[in-house]
């Protein structure tokens, strides 16, 4: 069986020049997001949509964990995801990352886990609310590695975790997460694939041509989930990703608390 072409590659036969330079067309018809509230990515997920929440502070944050696994394609980066089923009760119907919260058995398990660079996951997360826990960048990594082989049957060697971004989900939305993403590359990552009951597919794909299918409405991401993979659009390969410098901000939007207000 032959190999269909790329995306870039069939644009390039229509349109002419490289690849490299049709991608750098493709991308700028990428769309930009746009200001909190008003994007289609806030209202991505049709489970917490139209849900009133009595107390909104009375919701609690829970710490979850999202992996981002990387490998190098014929469009340029892939990204393992998942489609979502549309009966979740969080991010219910949207394109998502391997992950989930952090549980008990993480805590208990977290001192197995060791790294050669301690001092950088702590310091990548010394903004976030975890740095408050003691050894707290460890029960994320043991998360990380126990989700994703538990969602992909992948087996995750923690050291190749690199800590990404942090996202807390809205106040006024019924559940709410503190959600620490990390990235690796493919090379380690074994057989990856689709066997969590939480999606209905799980595929690798290109992060343009994810960009692409939700920009005609064919998927849909939640802010946090877009906004990474526009970030990534910027890189060619994993390695030029994952070398790049990264400083990591929590990010705590306010849409829909301040809906109504």
């Amino acid at each position: 069986m032959s190999t269909p072409p790329s995306i870039v590659s069939t644009v390039a036969g229509i349109l002419g020049g490289n690849d490299k330079q049709v991608r750098a067309k493709v991308l700028s018809v990428i769309r930009d997001i746009k200001p909190e509230g008003s994007d289609p990515s806030d209202l991505a997920d049709i489970a917490s949509r139209d849900r009133v929440v009595a107390d909104a502070a009375a919701v609690p944050v829970r710490p979850a964990v999202s992996v981002l696994m990387l490998r190098d394609g014929r469009e340029g980066l892939e990204v393992f995801i998942q489609h979502r089923v549309s009966t979740m009760d969080f991010a219910a119907g949207v394109v998502v990352f391997p992950g989930g919260r952090v549980d008990p058995i993480d805590v208990e398990t977290a001192s197995s886990i060791t790294v050669p660079d301690p001092a950088a996951h702590a310091s990548a997360w010394s903004q976030s609310a975890i740095a408050e826990e003691a050894e707290g960048w460890r029960v994320l990594l043991a998360t990380a590695a126990r989700e994703v082989e538990e969602e992909t049957g992948a087996v995750l060697d923690p050291t190749g975790l690199r800590p990404w971004a942090n996202w807390v989900t809205p106040l006024g939305l019924p559940k709410r997460f503190d959600t620490y993403f990390y990235a690796i590359a493919a090379s380690e990552v074994v057989s990856a694939q689709h066997q969590t009951t939480e999606a209905h597919t799980s595929e690798w794909r290109s992060v343009t041509g994810i960009l692409t299918d939700e920009g005609e409405g064919h998927l849909k991401l939640m802010r946090p989930t877009f906004v990474l993979l526009r970030e990534l659009a910027d890189f060619t390969t994993v390695a030029e990703a994952l070398g790049a410098e990264r400083i990591i901000d929590p990010v705590r939007p306010e849409f829909p608390s301040r809906r109504g207000s």
